[in-house]
């Protein structure tokens, strides 16, 4: 099968969030689509792996922020590629607490807070269907797509989003490989070579240093 193709399909870039007690959790999604117009409901997907999802089945309540073009590379690696369980994402982010829930409105068009109604079992995934309750628009930027962030910001795929392909490697000795982002550095394209880079360097998308990175 030819899994390019899946390429044309549109997606966004949202961030979903929640709240275990006193922790604040959320992670980066792709995947969200309102399915219904009176009784506004939503449905994201979220890896069965993924710390938001066993939270989320907890507390039943979220919060989606709608990402902007402008979002700095940064927030999305953090809310991307680290864990909830392991880091606090909300530290140096602007958010707000609503509804007792933390909604991040840095770099976002706007939020929705809902309510899930029912969780559907997709193999490696969940669909959460969420009744939206509340929402507001928080500027007239263009939000990103999916497009937008590959081709333009360059991103990647995090292993546990539903859109994640294996790339192929093609065989370049002088190509080094963010084992925690995916994000490749070609020595081909670049000014300085891999090797010559400050041991302070960091990975332009998820910010680890040059010791995380495997040469292909």
């Amino acid at each position: 099968m030819d899994l390019s193709i899946l390429n044309n399909i549109s997606y966004g870039m949202y961030i979903i969030t929640t709240k275990k007690e006193h922790k604040n959790v959320g992670c980066f999604i792709n995947s969200a689509m309102q399915i219904t117009s009176k009784s506004k409901i939503l449905a994201i997907s979220l890896n069965k792996d993924n710390y938001t999802n066993e939270v989320l089945k907890e507390t039943r309540k979220c919060a989606i922020s709608i990402l902007n073009e402008k979002a700095n590379q940064k927030l999305i690696s953090k809310f991307g590629y680290f864990s909830s369980r392991e880091i606090n994402k909300f530290d140096e982010v602007n958010y707000q607490n609503i509804s007792e829930l933390p909604v991040v409105i840095e770099d976002c068009c706007g939020y929705i807070i809902g309510e899930v109604i029912r969780a559907i079992d997709v193999e490696t995934h969940d669909i959460f269907l969420i009744r939206m309750e509340q929402m507001e628009k928080l500027s007239d930027d263009a939000p990103m797509t999916y497009r937008y962030y590959h081709e333009v910001l360059k991103g990647k795929s995090p292993k546990k989003a539903p859109t994640y392909q294996e790339e192929k490697e093609e065989g370049k000795a002088n190509r080094y490989q963010c084992s925690i982002c995916g994000y490749i550095y070609d020595d081909s394209k670049e000014k300085i070579k891999f090797e010559d880079l400050p041991d302070s360097w960091t990975c332009p998308m998820c910010g680890v240093g040059k010791d995380k990175f495997i040469k292909l």
